[in-house]
């Protein structure tokens, strides 16, 4: 399954408009988004688990690749197409060893060096920001535009930007051969998920 990474939802039970993390993965998925990140902060293993199977019969359903943010456990538990890992997680080399060649590997990154290495350890994609200050992430460095150009250079692996991205900024990043955008509450904590999904989608291609 080759990712399209054009629109890529991130999951926040804490801001979704819907009652289930389900609910708000399947409307991202009809208004377009091609990659899904189950990212859960805040709940248990258990739960985590749980909620996992739940979101990976919807993604499968539809032939949309689940990424799951952080557990490599749960993600080689449910099946999942891939695994997301921070600079404090484990490292990527790592994860490679334990996930094998098939797997999808993305990497956050906010600097040149973190980037290369990334793709060095053998990341399928970086995942670049935080680009503009987001309640999401409030502790989050933030990565300037020539910083990106940087990375963009310096990388020849997919770049999807996260960090305060919505329609009031998504044009500052057009045209730097980024692959996609990262979203969170853009999306997830709209009252009309797919309709949200869908113009983001069309204002970052058009």
């Amino acid at each position: 399954m080759s990712p399209d990474y054009t629109l890529y939802v991130c999951t926040d039970r804490d801001l979704m408009s819907s009652a289930t993390v389900e609910e708000s993965v399947e409307k991202a998925i009809l208004g377009g988004a091609g990659v899904i990140q189950l990212r859960e902060k805040d709940v248990s293993g258990k739960v985590f688990y749980e909620t996992a199977v739940g979101v990976k019969a919807v993604t499968s359903h539809y032939g949309i690749p689940l990424i799951v943010n952080d557990r490599i456990d749960i993600a080689m538990a449910v099946g999942a197409e891939g695994v997301h890992v921070g600079q404090s997680d484990m490292p990527c080399r790592a994860v490679r060893k334990l996930v094998g060649p098939d797997m999808i590997v993305g990497v956050s990154a906010s600097s040149v060096e973190e980037a290369v290495q990334a793709e060095k350890d053998g990341a399928d994609y970086l995942g670049v920001g935080a680009m503009n200050p987001t309640g999401t992430k409030t502790d989050a460095d933030l990565v300037t535009i020539d910083e990106l150009k940087a990375i963009r250079k310096a990388v020849s692996i997919p770049i999807v930007i996260i960090g305060g991205i919505n329609l009031d900024t998504i044009h500052y990043y057009k045209g730097l051969g980024i692959d996609g955008i990262a979203v969170v509450s853009a999306v997830i904590s709209k009252n009309d998920i797919a309709k949200a999904a869908e113009e983001l989608k069309r204002e970052w291609l058009a």
